[in-house]
This record gives structure tokens, C-alpha cells and sequence, in this order.
């Protein structure tokens, strides 16, 4: 069971990195969700197949649960998975953001929301950032959180969306379509 503080429980949402895309790293969500039970949280279920995974928890510093997640899920399935931790509050704040405000959705538009693991800024760029054809823009971050748009439209793809992301903030970082997270906060 992972340390936690006493000072009450909370509602996190975990993102793994890297799990279940392109045949990497490939996990069963069922084994996923009994290995967190085995952690010792509550109320443990998993969000589509990516490596999302909401649960409860005594309140702990989210830095803390993460690391001993790591080292708990390389046990359980010998590979070396990142983990990013938020509390729902923490999304609710985001989501009161209204980060992709004025965005026009179309079937080729991705809304991304990017989880950094610790406070960073972008290396070489100033954001709000644009590609020079604007099928990927930066719109705004927090120092935890990336706020960007995609127009597949435009002939680029997430790949190359995901690379200026990492050359930026780093290979640490995780990515999730902003409908993700809504749904995980909409239940």
C-alpha cells in the first residue's frame, strides 16, 4: 500500500505514459485496475485504453503517488511506466479555464491538454505558439499544463504535434485529447 497523509481523501486520475499506443507497452485496463487495487486505492476504474485510471486515495502530494506508482507498476509489469497524477480539483480548474475557448471544432481538430511532470517552461519558443502553417498551435500553459490545437485538415499529424511538444518541455511529458478529461470529470 502507497503512503499517503491522513488529511482526507481524494479523487486523482493517473496518466500513464505511453501505454497502449502504437503496440507499446501494452496492458490490459483489468490488470491495470487489480494492480491498483493492490496499491491499496479505492474505488479504482480505468478511462478507455490509454492509461488513464481514476481512484481514490488519502490525500497525498501527488509527486509522491506518482513515483511509488512507478515503482509499484514496474514490478507488476516489468516496464518502466510514467505516471502523472492530478486531483480532480485540480482538473476542475483547468476546466474552468476555458482553455480552448473560441476554438472552432471541427472532425479534424484535436483539442490536447499536455501534463508536464514537474513546473516548466517551453525551451525555445514563446507561446501562444504557431507552426508556420497553423496546423498545430500552443494556445496557453499553467507551469503543470500545455494547452494546444491540432487541424489535421492542414497535413500534419499528432506525431509531429507530440515532437515539438517534447523538444520543448521534455520526453517526460504525457498528452491526452482534452474530451478525456472531460469525461473523466463528467463520470
Amino acid at each position: 500500500m502507497l503512503k499517503a497523509s491522513k488529511s482526507g481523501r481524494c479523487q486523482y486520475l493517473a496518466f500513464l505514459r505511453g501505454i497502449n499506443v502504437g503496440g507499446n507497452a501494452v496492458i490490459k485496463m483489468a490488470d491495470l485496475k487489480k494492480a491498483f487495487e493492490q496499491m491499496g486505492f479505492r474505488n479504482v476504474r480505468t478511462l478507455l485504453a490509454s492509461g488513464n485510471v481514476i481512484f481514490e486515495a488519502d490525500h497525498a502530494d501527488r509527486k509522491v503517488l506518482a513515483e511509488e506508482m512507478e515503482a509499484a507498476l514496474k514490478k507488476s509489469f516489468s516496464k518502466d511506466i510514467s505516471v502523472m497524477v492530478r486531483s480532480m480539483d485540480d482538473l476542475k480548474k483547468l476546466q474552468s479555464l476555458e482553455p480552448f475557448k473560441g476554438i472552432k471544432a471541427t472532425p479534424d481538430t484535436r483539442l490536447y491538454v499536455t501534463f508536464l511532470p514537474g513546473k516548466a517552461k517551453p525551451r525555445t519558443i514563446t507561446i501562444p505558439f504557431a507552426t508556420p502553417q497553423k496546423e498545430f498551435r500552443i494556445l496557453h500553459a499553467t507551469s503543470l499544463e500545455v494547452f494546444s490545437v491540432l487541424d489535421l485538415s492542414k497535413g500534419k499529424g499528432t506525431t509531429e504535434a507530440m515532437n515539438i511538444l517534447e523538444k520543448e518541455y521534455g520526453k517526460g511529458v504525457t498528452t491526452r485529447n482534452w474530451n478525456t478529461v472531460l469525461k473523466a470529470l463528467n463520470g
